[in-house]
This record gives C-alpha cells, sequence and structure tokens, in this order.
C-alpha cells in the first residue's frame, strides 16, 4: 500500500469518527503527521467527493458519499433485511439499545443497531456504528474472544491493545483480569459487564455461529444505561438474548454476505 493511500484512508477513518469535523491541526496531532501532508490529503479527498470544508475551511468533514457507498454495499448484500427485524424485536422485548456486530478478517465491526428506549435515560452510540469493536473492553469483545483459547484471546488483544482512551473503570487492564473474565464468560454463556466499555454502561453479549460451519462469525448485544441494567435485570434476559442469536444464526442463511464467508 502506498504511503499516499495509507494516509487517506487514516484520515477517512479519523474523520468517521469526529462527524462535526476535525481541524487540519488536530488531525496532524492524532494522526502523527505533517500538516502540509494533511492538508493535500484533505484537498486530493475534497476534489474526490469525500471530504468538504466546514466554517470556510477552518475543518474538514466526510461527505455523505461514503456512508452512501457502504449503505448500498450492505443493501445489496442483503444485511440488513434478515437481520434488522429481529434486532428490532429483541429491542422491543427489552427496551434497551441492540447491536449487532460482524467478524471482518480479525475485526469485529458494529454494523446493526436497534433502540428500544424511546424516552428517558439511554446509551446512543451513533457514532460507534461501522466502528471496530475494542475487544477487552466491550461485551461484544468479550463474548467473542471467549470462543477462543486463552493464547489466542491474549494475542488478538495485545494487536489491538489491551486499554483504550475512554473506556470504563472497571474494564480489564491486565492479562491475568482479562483471563478471569473470559473464564467466567466461558461458564456462563455469554458476556456482561459494567462500567467497562463506558462508565454508567452496562451491556451483555452473545455469540452468533454460523449455522454450517458452527464457527463464530459475530455477537448480538443489549446495552443500557447502568442504573437500570442491572446484573438482575441482565439476567432476566438471558434467554431472550440466546433466542435472539439463535434466529440470527439462522437468518443468516439468506444474505449473500454470509455466504460470501462461507466461500
Amino acid at each position: 500500500m502506498s504511503s499516499a493511500l495509507e494516509k487517506a484512508f487514516s484520515l477517512i477513518e479519523h474523520l468517521a469518527q469526529n462527524p462535526h469535523g476535525s481541524s487540519v491541526s488536530s488531525l496532524s496531532e492524532a494522526l502523527g503527521q505533517p500538516a502540509s501532508g494533511i492538508h493535500r490529503s484533505l484537498k486530493m479527498l475534497e476534489e474526490l467527493g469525500y471530504v468538504r470544508q466546514l466554517d470556510q475551511g477552518k475543518h474538514y468533514s466526510l461527505t455523505i458519499k461514503l456512508s452512501a457507498l457502504g449503505l448500498s454495499y450492505l443493501g445489496g448484500l442483503g444485511l440488513n433485511d434478515v437481520t434488522q427485524p429481529l434486532l428490532d424485536h429483541l429491542a422491543s422485548q427489552t427496551e434497551e439499545l441492540i447491536r449487532m456486530a460482524i467478524l471482518d478478517g480479525e475485526s469485529l465491526v458494529w454494523v446493526g443497531v436497534s433502540q428500544g428506549t424511546k424516552s428517558g435515560l439511554k446509551y446512543d452510540p451513533s457514532s460507534e456504528q461501522g466502528q471496530t469493536a475494542h475487544l477487552a473492553s466491550s461485551a461484544s469483545g468479550i463474548a467473542l474472544l471467549a470462543t477462543m483459547s486463552d493464547e489466542d484471546a491474549i494475542a488478538r488483544v495485545m494487536k489491538q491493545g489491551m486499554s483504550r482512551e475512554g473506556q470504563g473503570a472497571d474494564a480489564p487492564m491486565t492479562v491475568k483480569q482479562l483471563l478471569e473474565t473470559l473464564a467466567v464468560t466461558r461458564t456462563r454463556g455469554y458476556s456482561i459487564n459494567s462500567n467497562s466499555f463506558l462508565d454508567g454502561m452496562s451491556a451483555m453479549a452473545r455469540v452468533i455461529f454460523d449455522p454450517i460451519t458452527g464457527k463464530p462469525f459475530g455477537t448480538v448485544s443489549i446495552a443500557g444505561p447502568a442504573v437500570r441494567l442491572t446484573a438482575e435485570r441482565m439476567a432476566g434476559f438471558e434467554q431472550l438474548l440466546e433466542a435472539t442469536a439463535l434466529e440470527l444464526s439462522e437468518a443468516s442463511r439468506a444474505s449473500n454476505y454470509f455466504k460470501h464467508l462461507e466461500s
């Protein structure tokens, strides 16, 4: 991959996490690249229609073009058609946030969401859609890691990083803590955490397995404010979450995306 292409994609990825725009100086600091090079890459992306200037050029943000391409791609695969009704049903049953993540290589990416809370306190991570889940701190990541051997799980976490900026105070911070969490998760059959991915948030997640190969291809999770989504309430959602994971597994037979994964 050329240096110019690497820089362009690093800019796109950073801007995708900052939808309100970023200045050249902040991009330079965050990406460790000279401001002059950042500016050249931004102008190239602007000419191609992927980036636009805000407030007379002081900040830059992504245009809708990239999102439109992503939605077109997912629509062509039929991914949302077969999974969204199931996510919506679980959201209506739990009145919490439901998310689905799928494996893309070694990355676990959030691709589906349904908000069950219509009013009051709610967790609404719109900026995280399409982003890679942090394995060590997210319920989805822990659920996936628990399907691996300890050695493979540690290697995957070390490659991504044990910690991330903004994670909760109770996230695993050492290999020992991570392995203890994985052991409990394997025994339970699904992951739960609180104040781990974010302070004040609780979540639980189950792995979705390919109905043909039996290999994990994604996760489905329930998340919400910790003051409402307590351990007792999550225990009450166990069967609903398990049923949805099984339904998503069967529904994957109808999506071109999952047929591609099997090939």
